[in-house]
């Protein structure tokens, strides 16, 4: 019995070396955005262990950059990670009712679109070692990841580190253009969320980022439900 879970729990590690390679790659550029918000590499490689998800990370370190209140970070990192509550009800339904609450508190923890993936794409019930397996290596290189790009940015000349500080926003560009080719709907909020931000920043200056942030992110989003929603069927067509 021992050895079948320890082969279950290998077959999530090999899975998941793909993911650590990529989480590497792209939490560098992260930390090149940590090391501008007077991130230390101790504090970074911590951040990114605690909270493996660019979007959410990304936004805490802009509002740490722009000195917001500790309730202002939390709030948007709560928000901008909200997708993956979803995905965690989803997971839910995958994991045998027999799975003790702490293996699901252990596995809602490093919830991302990678690992995700994985664990849909295995059939039956999902044995938590896969995911344990699956998120060991990942976590790793995310977190190595952010350090690393904060020790390259301590080091590296100043015109190096704003070159590299554009990877970030070219993977986030890498996110959007994809569905805003497909979809009229969401590249019409993509713009509009580029003329909402500016345009708030000019009449209501003294409003901070972070919070600035957060309340855009809450009305689009509120607006694209109502306006576009997703109808069952072509839910289902996805």
């Amino acid at each position: 019995m021992n050895r079948q879970k320890t082969t279950i729990f290998l077959q999530g590690v090999r899975d998941g070396i793909p993911v650590a390679l990529g989480y590497l790659a792209v939490s560098f550029s992260l930390g090149i955005m940590a090391r501008g918000a007077g991130l230390s590499p101790l504090q970074g490689f911590a951040a990114s262990l605690l909270n493996n998800a660019s979007a959410g990370e990304y936004a805490a370190f802009t509002a740490i950059a722009a000195n917001a209140a500790y309730a202002e970070v939390a709030l948007i990192t709560l928000i901008a990670n909200a997708r993956y509550l979803l995905m965690s009800c989803a997971l839910s339904q995958r994991i045998s009712p027999e799975t003790k609450s702490y293996h699901r508190l252990l596995i809602g923890f490093d919830v991302t679109d990678e690992l995700f993936g994985l664990a849909v794409a295995r059939e039956g019930w999902l044995p938590p070692r896969y995911f344990y397996g699956a998120m060991s290596l990942p976590l790793l290189g995310w977190s190595s990841g952010t350090a690393l790009g904060i020790v390259a940015g301590n080091i590296l000349p100043g015109r190096v580190v704003t070159a590299l500080s554009v990877a970030l926003y070219g993977m986030f560009l890498a996110v959007v253009i994809p569905p805003s080719r497909k979809s009229k709907a969401v590249a019409g909020l993509v713009l509009a969320s580029f003329v909402a931000s500016f345009a708030v920043s000019k009449l209501v200056p003294g409003l901070s980022s972070g919070m600035r942030t957060i309340v855009l992110t809450v009305v689009l989003c509120a607006a694209a439900a109502i306006l576009f929603p997703v109808r069952e069927e072509a839910r289902d067509a996805a």
